[in-house]
C-alpha cells in the first residue's frame, strides 16, 4: 500500500481510497473483492455501526457490541483491503490525495469514494446540543441509555418524587422513524420493565412527549400508516404534539407553541446534515450539505471521485432526492465498487445508478410495526415479524444475529431489558500517527 508516495511503480495496482466504514463504504470494499486494486479504508472509529438499531442500545434492549462490529474483522478475509483508524480533514482533487489528522503526509488515490454519512443538525441552533443530546453514534447510544436510567435513579432519591416531574418528563424532538421508535421503546421500558424496580418512585408516572413541526408522525409513510402509528403511540402513553416547532431549548426544558414544558430529559431525534465532504471537495451542495453527483455517483468533472449514501444528493425516478437510509447507501456503495471494477478490468460502463426501493419499515414497541413496499401496506404483529427478520439479516456478523434474536425473544417473553448498566464511554484518539517522521 502506498499511503504517502505519489510516485508508484508502474506495475502497482490502482489505489482506491474509501472514506467511511458505514454501509456505503463497506459495500464498496466488498464489491472490489475480486478486482486487482489496493483498497484503503479510512474511518475515524474502528467499528461499523448498524445505526437502525441504535435506539435499542439507548433503550437498554441491546448492548453496544450487538450492533457494532470491528471493521477489520468484517473485512479480514479480503486481502486487498487495508483498514486504518484515521480522521480525514480534507481532499485535494488536483493532487488526488486526502489529508488525515495526526499524519504528516497525505494519502494518495486513483479512485476516491466518500461515504462519510450524516451528522445531527439543530437547524441553526447549535446551542441546543448541550441540552438535547442526539442519537447518531455508538457513543450517543450509550450516553443516552445512561441519561435515561440516571433520570429514574434521581427520581428515586426524592422524598416526594411527584413534586419533581421534570426529572421524569422526557421530550423527544422529531417524529421520524428514530423518534417514534425511541418513544415506543421508552414507553415500554417505564410501563413494563421498570414497574417493580423502584420503591419510592413509580415509573408509571413518567411523561413522554413526542414533538414535531410536521402535521403527522412518520411523514415518509402513507397517511393511513402514519395515523395507525400515531394511535399506537398514544395507546402506549406517549403524548404526540404535532404542527408546532420547538421555539427554545435550555437547561429547564423546552418551549413549544408558547408553552413551557419543564424537563431535564430533552432528546434530539430530528434533523441531519451531511458530513463536511462537500466542503472538502469545494463543489456544489444542497442546503443539507449533500454533494450534487452525476448519474453515475461521481463528482461532475472528476470521474475518479464517487460520493455515496447520506453524503450524496441523488435524484430518484420520482424527481425527489433519495432518502438517507441504509438501503440507499448500500446500493450506492455496491454500484461505485462495480463501476471502478469495470473500469479497471476494461469492461463496458454501467448504466446510471438506479435505486431499488425495497420498502419502508418502522417499529413501535415490541410487537407492532408498520411496513410499506409499493402497494403493500402492513401494520401490526406481521409487520413487526418482517421488521425483525430483515434487521437480523442485515447484521454483518452471523454470531450477532443469534445473540440479537435471543435477546429480542427474551425481551418479548419477559418484557425485561438485558442492558441497563449506567456507564460513560471513553473514546480514544486516532491511530495512524506518524507526526514524528523526519
Amino acid at each position: 500500500m502506498s499511503l504517502g508516495n505519489p510516485y508508484k511503480a508502474q506495475n502497482t495496482p490502482p489505489q482506491v481510497v474509501i472514506v467511511g466504514g458505514g454501509c456505503g463504504g463497506i459495500e464498496t470494499a466488498r464489491a472490489l473483492r475480486d478486482t486487482p486494486v489496493q483498497v484503503i479504508l479510512l474511518d475515524r472509529v474502528n467499528h461499523y455501526l448498524f445505526q437502525a438499531l441504535l435506539y435499542q442500545v439507548a433503550g437498554g434492549m441491546l448492548d453496544a457490541g450487538d450492533i457494532a462490529f470491528p471493521i477489520r474483522e468484517v473485512l479480514q478475509k479480503q486481502k486487498n483491503v487495508f483498514v486504518a483508524q484515521a480522521e480525514v480533514t480534507g481532499v485535494d482533487k488536483e493532487k488526488r490525495c486526502v489529508y488525515v489528522s495526526r499524519r504528516k503526509h497525505p494519502v494518495y488515490y486513483d479512485y476516491l469514494i466518500l461515504a462519510t454519512g450524516a451528522q445531527g443538525s439543530y437547524f441553526g441552533h447549535d446551542e441546543w446540543a448541550k441540552f438535547a443530546p442526539g442519537l447518531k453514534t455508538l457513543r450517543d447510544g450509550i450516553s443516552l441509555r445512561s441519561k435515561i436510567l440516571r433520570a429514574f435513579e434521581r427520581a428515586e432519591l426524592q422524598e416526594n418524587p411527584e413534586s419533581r416531574p421534570e426529572l421524569f418528563t422526557f421530550v423527544l424532538v422529531g417524529a421520524g422513524p428514530t423518534g417514534c421508535e425511541m418513544a415506543g421503546a421508552l414507553a415500554e421500558m417505564v410501563r413494563h420493565t421498570l414497574k417493580s424496580d423502584f420503591r419510592r418512585f413509580d415509573p408509571g408516572l413518567t411523561r413522554i412527549i413526542l414533538v414535531d413541526a410536521a402535521p403527522r408522525v412518520l411523514p415518509s409513510f402513507s397517511p393511513d400508516l402514519s395515523e395507525k402509528a400515531c394511535i399506537r403511540l398514544e395507546k402506549m402513553g406517549v403524548e404526540v404534539r404535532l404542527g408546532h416547532a420547538i421555539e427554545e431549548i435550555d437547561a429547564e426544558g423546552v418551549i413549544i407553541g408558547g408553552e413551557r414544558i419543564r424537563s431535564l430529559n430533552v432528546l434530539w431525534m430530528a434533523g441531519v446534515k451531511a458530513s463536511p465532504a462537500g466542503q472538502w471537495l469545494g463543489v456544489e451542495t444542497d442546503r443539507a450539505g449533500r454533494v450534487k453527483v452525476a448519474p453515475d455517483l461521481t463528482v461532475p468533472g472528476y470521474p475518479e471521485i464517487f460520493v455515496v449514501g447520506d453524503t450524496a444528493l441523488v435524484i430518484g425516478k420520482d424527481g425527489k432526492p433519495l432518502p438517507g437510509v441504509a438501503q440507499v447507501a448500500m446500493q450506492g456503495g455496491g454500484y461505485a465498487g462495480r463501476t471502478i471494477s469495470g473500469r479497471v478490468t476494461g469492461q463496458s460502463p454501467l448504466p446510471p445508478f438506479k435505486y431499488f426501493d425495497k420498502g419502508n419499515l418502522a417499529t413501535i414497541g415490541r410487537n407492532y410495526a408498520i411496513l410499506e413496499s409499493g402497494k403493500l401496506k402492513l401494520a401490526g404483529f406481521m409487520a413487526n415479524l418482517v421488521w425483525a427478520l430483515i434487521h437480523i439479516y442485515f447484521l454483518l456478523q452471523k454470531e450477532d444475529r443469534f445473540v440479537v434474536f435471543f435477546k429480542w425473544a427474551f425481551n418479548y417473553i419477559t418484557q425485561r431489558r438485558s442492558s441497563r448498566i449506567i456507564e460513560e464511554p471513553v473514546m480514544c484518539g486516532n491511530t495512524l500517527d506518524d507526526t514524528k517522521e523526519k
